[in-house]
């Protein structure tokens, strides 16, 4: 054989070998293409964000036979930090050595500040590379991806270490960018789909709040039940209620994510808080920092609470009927979450659950009215037919007295009359009481509830007699200790005088004054005043004064006044 056939015998060979190459090169790409169309059609089908992610990185690594693979999903915020990242390739042994998983620094950072395909030959040698964690798996060769559509970018797809220890190629690099592609589609349908279940959440805690809030239940109560599920559906660590029309008068009512009492909650001054910002503009606020933001009340640490981050006010009520504000809040480590939520889903949740209140009060108001009504009839009747009654049958008694020698008849009749005139009055007591619901709170109500309760114990009703504007001129501070006093007053005479009368006089004029007289036994010496020292602290809180005055065999009478302004 020729020198010149042996070396048509090697270019032979040669080319033989290049032909058989592409063949199996078109073929790995025909391959490649067919799963890279599975992908697709598979990532499709899958609306969950966990499933959509856990197939990338799976199919992403057999595409380009790397050996690992991670995406790294960016969060909404303002850091723009990985908020998950998924990887695939490393025993769990490993995962558990390095520990802590990436955030999106150094080579993974790059790529997230310049969304652009990325290939390298060493990933370690690039200048951005740092912070690799000690027991992280050796790697080299790396090509990463942007995952995006259009110009919003999901997340960025990271693959490392070739099969056979050699660079990923351009077809390599062009076959993850349609992947990316067709992910960052999956993955935008995943989030719109988790965003429509995320709406569907706060519609299903809308219409359950409104159907718990219709039925009429106390302020507190309602507001506390508005907090804790606007907490749950947002996923919030705090959430709160501050009531009232105008900034001066906000109350912080409840707390939602801490145990603090009320009175703490109740000593909280709101007048310059956002809350009184948006209750003032009847429109929603949002801030990433509550301790920093302008006009914001910083009372966490005041109640031993952690510092909260970002945070979201709407108002309670729709626009011209705002009656308080709701305020989500979360820790500054979970910003992310604050970030996610669309302020107008909260917004409008607290605008229907106001709704929800303002009809459950008029349901209240309603019932309360078809009460006083029912009341007020039965009122008209005792005073129309009873009373009349009673009173001409006193009349005819008198008139057979008057008719009559008889001393001893005469006394009878008397004491008949008497009687009835006592029913009369006890009567017209009951008529009164029927006017004033058994719920109502004003102060003169409270004073007969409690005439009236010691009655049970003294075994008969003491006398009553209330002078002046009771209901208006005590103010609200001042109601508590007096009701206190005459229920400590009323109770030492149950208790200790063995009285057979009992006179309280209540009444608001140039003074609040609270008089009980009684005709018992008197005190003697060396009585414990523990009471009586309290009564005397009650009244010198307010500028007032308490005189006790009592004879043995004659009774005791307690004196405690207050000025009007105290």
């Amino acid at each position: 054989m020729s020198d010149h056939e042996g070396l048509a015998d090697v270019e032979f060979d040669e080319l033989l070998r290049e032909v058989l190459a592409r063949v199996h090169g078109v073929l790995d790409e025909q391959a490649r293409l067919r799963l890279l169309l599975d992908a697709v059609v598979t990532m499709a089908a899958d609306l969950s964000l966990d499933g959509v992610l856990s197939r990338i990185v799976v199919i992403a690594s057999d595409l380009v036979d790397a050996q690992y693979a991670a995406l790294g999903v960016l969060d909404m915020g303002r850091e723009r930090r990985l908020r998950t990242f998924i990887h695939h390739g490393m025993s769990d042994e490993q995962v558990v050595e390095i520990g802590e998983l990436p955030s999106g620094h150094g080579l993974l950072g790059l790529i997230i500040d310049q969304p652009e395909p990325l290939r390298l030959h060493d990933l370690t040698a690039h200048p951005a590379s740092y912070g690799i964690p000690e027991g992280h798996p050796p790697m080299s060769s790396f090509l990463g991806v942007p995952v995006r559509i259009r110009d919003k970018v999901f997340g960025n797809l990271y693959l490392t270490e070739k099969a056979g220890g050699i660079d990923f190629t351009a077809e390599d690099e062009s076959i993850v960018v349609a992947l990316a592609a067709a992910a960052g589609v999956a993955i935008e349908n995943a989030r719109l789909y988790e965003e429509a279940e995320q709406r569907q959440e706060w519609l299903s805690a809308t219409a359950e709040i409104t159907g718990v809030l219709a039925d009429p239940a106390s302020q507190h109560a309602a507001l506390q039940i508005i907090a804790d599920r606007a907490r749950s559906v947002a996923g919030a660590d705090l959430a709160w209620v501050v009531s009232g029309r105008v900034p001066e008068e906000l109350v912080l009512e409840v707390l939602s994510g801490a145990e603090i009492s009320r009175d703490a909650l109740l000593s909280v001054a709101m007048e310059e808080s956002l809350a009184a910002e948006v209750v003032r503009e009847q429109a929603p606020v949002s801030v990433t920092d509550l301790g920093a933001a302008p006009g914001a009340v910083d009372w966490s640490a005041a109640l031993g609470l952690p510092p909260v981050g970002p945070a979201i006010v709407v108002p309670l009520g729709a626009r011209g009927a705002v009656e308080g504000a709701l305020t989500l809040a979360w820790l500054p480590e979970r910003a992310y979450a604050a970030d996610t939520l669309d302020p107008a889903l909260p917004a409008s949740f607290a605008e229907q659950a106001a709704l929800a209140l303002q009809l459950g009060r008029a349901r209240a108001d309603q019932q309360r009215l078809l009460l006083f009504e029912d009341r007020d009839r039965i009122g008209r009747d005792l005073h129309d037919l009873v009373i009349q009654r009673l009173f001409a049958v006193g009349l005819g008694l008198e008139s057979v007295a008057r008719s009559t020698s008889d001393q001893a008849v005469t006394a009878r009749l008397a004491t008949a009359v008497d009687d009835l005139d006592e029913t009369i009055k006890d009567i017209r007591r009951t008529i009164f009481a029927l006017g004033t619901l058994a719920d109502s709170t004003d102060l003169q109500t409270e004073v007969t509830r409690l005439v009236d309760r010691a009655a049970s114990t003294l075994k008969f009703r003491p006398t009553l007699r209330v002078e002046g504007p009771v209901r208006t001129l005590v103010p609200d501070h001042v109601a508590p200790d007096l009701l206190a006093v005459l229920g400590e007053s009323l109770s030492n005479a149950s208790r200790h005088a063995e009285a057979t009368t009992v006179e309280v006089l209540v009444s608001a004029g140039d003074e609040i004054r609270v008089l009980v007289s009684d005709n018992g036994r008197g005190m003697g010496e060396g009585v414990r005043e523990s009471g009586l020292g309290n009564m005397r602290e009650r009244a010198l809180k307010h500028g007032g004064t308490l005189s006790v005055t009592s004879n043995a065999g004659v009774g005791t009478t307690v004196d405690w006044r207050v000025p009007i302004l105290g």
